[in-house]
């Protein structure tokens, strides 16, 4: 061909052998991901055959991460991460200082350097983005505290390896290692101190510019566009404002592409459009996604499973075991529920990109062997592949762990006063009263809206600090799951005349139900929810009203235009 084609047979290659793989994955009854990676093995240079462009897909990547935390910003508030920093910020430094001594453990055993297995270690304790995110919108969680403490955590993660990209250089200095080869000679020699002072002033920078500029900037840019009526004017607009944001956050602000990408779409989550965008933009964020996962699959080989399998194995089980139970026990000393802890750890439970930067720059800067790259690359493929399945072992276990531990039972629910409302509260308040599952932004208007008219109302919310923030304001509220009997009996449940479930869990409603009609069979019930099929199956209970997003939309929506065309006179003619 008179031109090159790389890019182009890179894709093809890519989402075709893809579908095919997935769809014999699917078949054959294993997550599709699993399709992808094999994909990328196939199409990567350790096979024999066709070997598509690594450099091309990997910044194909790049895209995908972007967008997809992109659309991860459009629904996620300011609010909604400041509401999780205190579980979010502990539990992710120490869960990063926890597996990267497991991984520096690793590697002295092996005898590596000091400063090797501090790279390798911090490799293997920072999750991917791109899987954490498609396990929990597989399973409608991205909105639920525990994908709010997920994602949350995760971006905690992100910024710390934001400042450990800055420190390598540093730290290849003080090993010997050639930095100056790399083209870091600059940084190398830059005092710790003021490298650190930077690089947090650039990251403040970038999210000062961005909640203060970018808040009235966007959404107003965004409009302007909407008012043109063109849905490609539209669509360009928000995936250009994705990826140019994040590009910007990196060149200008050493900040990753990820996290840009995130703040862009908080910001643009400002403009009442941002449902639109969010819709405009998903076909785009699930191909890249795609991707993403054919070229992690490009970059491994899989003799090392062959040369090296005790390695991989202890790799995986850092990844898997050692920060799965580092998550879930720092959740659960902070008072949170056995399933947040347990989903926690499971999306956690795996690594991926900023492993592979990480891994990249300590080659480059001659700390890790290139032996610690593949290991790391052999541990992001199997971790990566086995998520989805430690995903649906999380109810299975935790079923498990309650039957026969008691210790994990205590530990679970121990003597904590935000579990249990106060003794001051009377019992004439507790009888009678409106049961409200979830303080989010359904369930705090339908709170303001009973107050006002003076109803008794008791709250019942997994994050903790919104407990402590609802009984300052005088809201009688308890901390914990709702799924969970202990959780209802201690919001006095048997007592209550009305449960009103204002969260988006489609996994846990029903349960939520039957656990009250148990304690309470002249209960009523008004549940939220955003499943047809989940609302068909609670509707066969004639004491049960639900209220689907769409349908409720479209119903006030319907009797406002009614009310305004019957009010308003026909023009004359």
């Amino acid at each position: 061909m008179p031109h090159s084609v790389e890019l182009i047979s890179t894709i093809a290659a890519a989402l075709g052998l893809a579908l095919i793989v997935g769809f014999i994955a699917v078949k054959l009854k294993l997550p599709a991901l699993v399709g992808y990676l094999v994909a990328g093995i196939i199409i990567g240079p350790a096979t024999p055959g066709f070997v598509a462009d690594v450099h091309l897909a990997g910044q194909l990547a790049e895209i995908g991460v972007m967008l997809l935390m992109f659309g991860v910003g459009l629904h996620f508030s300011l609010d909604d991460l400041l509401s999780v920093k205190r579980i979010a910020l502990p539990g992710a430094l120490v869960q990063i200082s926890v597996a990267t001594a497991l991984g520096a453990g690793l590697a002295w055993l092996w005898g590596w350097p000091l400063a090797a297995g501090l790279v390798f270690g911090l490799a293997l304790s920072v999750a991917s983005t791109v899987v954490l995110l498609r396990a929990l919108e597989s399973r409608g969680l991205v909105e639920s505290v525990n994908g709010r403490i997920a994602v949350g955590w995760l971006v905690v993660e992100d910024l710390v390896m934001v400042l450990a990209l800055v420190l390598l250089p540093a730290l290849a200095g003080m090993d010997g290692g050639d930095a100056a080869s790399a083209g870091h000679a600059a940084h190398a020699a830059r005092p710790l101190w003021l490298a650190i002072a930077i690089t947090l002033g650039k990251v403040a920078a970038f999210v000062v510019l961005m909640l203060v500029g970018g808040r009235k900037l966007f959404p107003w840019l965004l409009w302007q566009v909407a008012r043109t009526g063109s849905r490609e004017l539209f669509t360009l607009c928000v995936i250009a404002a994705a990826v140019g944001i994040a590009y910007l956050a990196g060149i200008l602000f050493d900040v990753s592409f990820a996290l840009g990408a995130f703040l862009a779409g908080m910001v643009l989550r400002e403009s009442e459009l941002s449902y639109r965008a969010a819709e405009e933009s998903l076909p785009l964020r699930d191909a890249f996604a795609v991707l993403f996962f054919v070229s992690v699959g490009m970059l491994f080989d899989p003799k090392i499973l062959l040369t090296q399998p005790l390695m991989v194995l202890a790799v995986v089980g850092v990844v898997i075991v050692g920060k799965g139970i580092a998550a879930t026990a720092l959740v659960l000393l902070l008072r949170y529920p056995l399933n947040t802890a347990l989903t926690v750890s499971a999306g956690l439970a795996q690594i991926g990109e900023f492993s592979f930067i990480i891994a990249a720059l300590g080659v480059s800067l001659k700390i890790l062997p290139v032996e610690g790259q593949n290991l790391i690359l052999a541990g992001a493929i199997i971790s990566i592949a086995l998520n989805p399945l430690i995903f649906q072992a999380i109810e299975p276990a935790q079923s498990w762990i309650r039957k026969r531990s008691r210790f994990a039972r205590k530990l679970e629910r121990p003597a904590d006063p935000l579990a249990e409302l106060p003794m001051s509260v009377g019992s004439d308040y507790l009888t009678g009263h409106v049961l409200l599952v979830g303080y989010g932004r359904v369930g705090r208007r339908i709170a303001a809206a009973l107050r006002e008219r003076g109803l008794r109302l008791v709250v019942a919310e997994e994050n903790r600090e919104r407990v402590e923030t609802l009984r300052q304001q005088g809201i009688h509220a308890v901390a914990g799951n709702a799924a969970e009997a202990a959780v209802l009996i201690q919001a006095h449940v048997a007592r209550a005349r009305l449960l009103v479930i204002a969260i988006p869990d489609t996994f846990h409603v029903r349960q939520m139900v039957e656990t009250a009609r148990a304690l309470n069979p002249a209960i009523q019930v008004v549940v939220r929810s955003h499943s047809e099929e989940e609302a068909a199956l609670l509707q066969q209970d004639a004491a049960t009203d639900v209220f689907i997003g769409e349908e409720t939309l479209a119903t006030a929506m319907t009797r406002d235009v009614l009310e305004k065309a019957a009010a308003t006179p026909a023009p004359a003619h």
